[in-house]
Formats: structure tokens, sequence, C-alpha cells
């Protein structure tokens, strides 16, 4: 309201100005042609040229315009062209993220080449053929999205690397993930990739150098760093144990191993297996006896007793742990067998029979058996093997048996295959 009040008594205040000019400077226009002449006042005339300069130019403004009509058609042909390709597009997008595959994808490819995002278009596309199955159709819509925009080879291809991970293509997967890791090294998404390959083809050695890069990027929880290279170390040891000729590399592998990993008991064993293997049994046993300082475990102290290097001063070591295990069934039993190393068979006998009344245990009613046999208490040995079968029996699965034969039936059927 202020606003129209003002402008009001602004034009009032104009036209009175105005008018006063008009009256304080009197004049007159005189134009003449041939025989006939035209004369206005001054202010009139001064309106009315005005007037006509206002004219002329709106009217070679609509000439200018009308001298390019075709371009002019063009242009605004192309701007509705892509207002319509932008609304496909998202329509397109929609539809794949309801997980409508096939109008997703006549969407997208329709509005394609008049998106000003085509690369988009395409490997929107290429998901929704992937899902349908149509994968010649979606590795088409990747070349197309690859010629579609300069500099989308990582784009691409990590559409291609997902696409080839989902449809279990792992070493071609493989092979483009290696190509792009050179050329982009700390990609984080290539690094993901990676990993996933990795794990697929069961690369252990490809996943055990891969995990520095993924905490320095900090793409993996410490859990599952912890979790993923102690998988693969314990299959790399697994292979590498195969061969006994391999323990240089194996020792290399412990070497490279992250310190938590080293207290891994799962680990230790697998190490000390391949190391006895290897003829390495005093490194084996170095490495056992360090590793029970810190933590003492049964399958650290039931291999103890199977190594052979010094029996006497492993028996000292062992006996130095009874002391403060007095009632330990696992270190009992290692007892009794490095006793046996050093020939106390009294001493082994008396550390099987301690462990068996710690814990019954079909194993060391073997060692008792086989013990008392070459002692020649064979009723001993006959007991304790007795006892040893049926501790094993009772630890074997429920599995159906065949029933009991009486001897008639084995009889009968003994004369039916003779004749």
């Amino acid at each position: 309201m202020r606003k129209l009040l003002l402008i009001v008594l602004l034009g009032l205040a104009l036209g009175a100005l105005f008018g006063q000019l008009m009256v304080s400077m009197p004049g007159y226009w005189l134009v003449r042609i041939g025989d006939t002449s035209y004369q206005t006042s001054f202010w009139f005339g001064l309106i009315l040229l005005l007037a006509l300069f206002l004219v002329l130019h709106f009217a070679l403004r609509v000439l200018m315009r009308l001298r390019h009509p075709v371009s002019r058609f063009k242009v605004w042909n192309q701007r509705t062209r892509h207002r319509n390709a932008m609304k496909r597009t998202v329509r397109g997008l929609v539809a794949l993220a309801e997980g409508r595959w096939k109008r997703a994808e006549k969407s997208l490819v329709k509005a394609a080449d008049d998106s000003s995002t085509p690369l988009v278009n395409y490997l929107s596309a290429a998901l929704a053929a992937h899902y349908q199955g149509h994968y010649e159709q979606a590795d088409t819509l990747l070349k197309r999205a690859h010629l579609s925009t300069e500099g989308a080879d990582t784009a691409v291809g990590l559409v291609q690397v997902q696409l080839m991970l989902d449809r279990q293509q792992y070493e071609e997967a493989l092979a483009i993930l290696t190509r792009l890791d050179r050329q982009l090294p700390n990609h984080p998404q290539v690094l993901k990739q990676l990993k996933q390959a990795y794990l697929s083809v069961s690369d252990w050695e490809g996943l055990r150098r891969l995990m520095p890069r993924l905490a320095a990027r900090q793409l993996i929880s410490p859990e599952e760093r912890n979790q993923l290279e102690q998988r693969a170390y314990k299959e790399l040891l697994i292979h590498e144990a195969r061969d006994p000729g391999n323990i240089e590399r194996v020792r290399s592998l412990w070497a490279d191993m992250p310190d938590a990993l080293r207290g891994n008991i799962e680990l230790i064993v697998l190490y000390t297996e391949t190391l006895m293997r290897g003829k390495e049994e005093v490194i084996a046993e170095r490495l056992l006896r360090h590793s029970l300082k810190e933590h003492w475990d049964s399958r650290l102290v039931l291999r103890y007793g199977l190594l052979n290097v010094d029996p006497a001063r492993q028996l000292v070591h062992a006996e130095k742990w009874l002391q403060e295990r007095p009632n330990d069934p696992d270190l009992l039993l290692t007892l009794g067998r490095l006793a046996l190393r050093n020939s106390y068979w009294g001493k082994a006998q008396e550390y099987f029979e301690a462990s068996q009344r710690q814990r019954p245990s079909g194993v060391v009613c073997a060692e008792l058996a086989r013990l008392y046999a070459n002692l020649g208490e064979h009723n001993k040995s006959q007991l304790y093997y007795r006892q040893s079968v049926e501790l094993l029996d009772k630890s074997l699965p429920a599995l159906p048996q065949p029933e009991e034969r009486k001897p008639n039936m084995e009889a009968k059927e003994a004369a039916q295959a003779q004749r």
C-alpha cells in the first residue's frame, strides 16, 4: 500500500514538472516535404519521436528473430527432448530402485541418447538387464556406456566387475580388478572388490597382502581384519605344510605374521606340526615351551609330548608345569609319554594311571594297554584295551548297526552258500 502511494505521488510530481516545462519552454517543430509542411508543438513532437523510436526498435527485434527460425526451432526442440529424457531417466531410476527391471531398462535406454548423463543411463540399464538374467544385453550396454562418456573407464570397470562377481565369474573379475588396481592403487571400491574376489578364488596370499592396504584406508574393521588374516595364514600354512620341502616358506610366513596372530593357538598348532614334519623339532619345542608360558592350552601340551628333542630336559620342564597344575589330565598324559622316551617305565605307568583317574580317556587306556603288553602283564593290557575300545565307542556318532546274528542262522546261511 505504501509503495502504491509513493508511485502515485511520484507520478503526480513528474506530471506537474512536465506540465511546468511545457508552459515555461514553448516551441514547435516544422517539417516541410516538397510543398507540404507539417507543424506541431515541440513537446508533442518529442513524444512522437520517442514513440517512433520504440516502434522501430521492437520491429527490428522481430525481424532479427525471423532471420533464424530453423536454428531457434532446433534449440527449442533440443530443450524439449532434454526435459523428456530427464523425466524418463527419473522414471527408469525409480523403477530400478523398486526392482521393476524390465521397465527400468526400457526407460533408461530410450532416454540415453537425449540425456545429459548418458553414462548413468547405460550403467543403470546394464544393471537392470543383469538382474533379468540378460547377461549379453548387459555387456552390450556396458560397452555403450564406455563409448558414451570420455574418461569413464573406472566407473564402467567397477560395474562390470560387480556383475561378474554376481555371476560367479571370479577369475575374469580378478583380472579386471588387477588392471584397475595398477591404475588406481588406492581406490576404495577397487580394494573392497579385490577383497571379495580374493575370497571367492581362495587366493590367500593376495588377501594376506591386501589386508594392510584395507586397514590403512580404514576400509575394514579391526575385527574383520583379524578374522580374515587368521583365515589367510591358516590356509597358507596348511597348503605349504603339504610339502616338507617348503619349510623355509613356512618360516617366512610365520615371521611376517602379525604379533597378535602369533599368539593364536590354532596357528601355533599348525606351525608346530609343519615344523615337526620338516624335521625342525628343536624350533617347535622352543615355540611350544614359550607359547605355554603365555597361553596354557591342552592342544599345545599334548603336542609337546609328541616331540623328541631332548627327552630328559623336556621331562624336567613338564614336571615343573605339574607343580602348578597337578591334576591336569593332558599334562599327565604328556608326562607319561616323555617318561617313556626316557625309558622310565614305572614313572610312565604312574602318570598314565593318574591321567586316567582325572579323566577317563580311550587314548590313555591305549597307552596303558601298550605299556603293560610290553611289560608282559597281558591281563592288565587286555583290561585297558577293552576300556579304550569302550571309551572310543562312546565317542563315535550314533549310526545304524546290523543286528547280532544267532548261531543257527549263521549255519543256515553257510549251508545255503555251499549249495
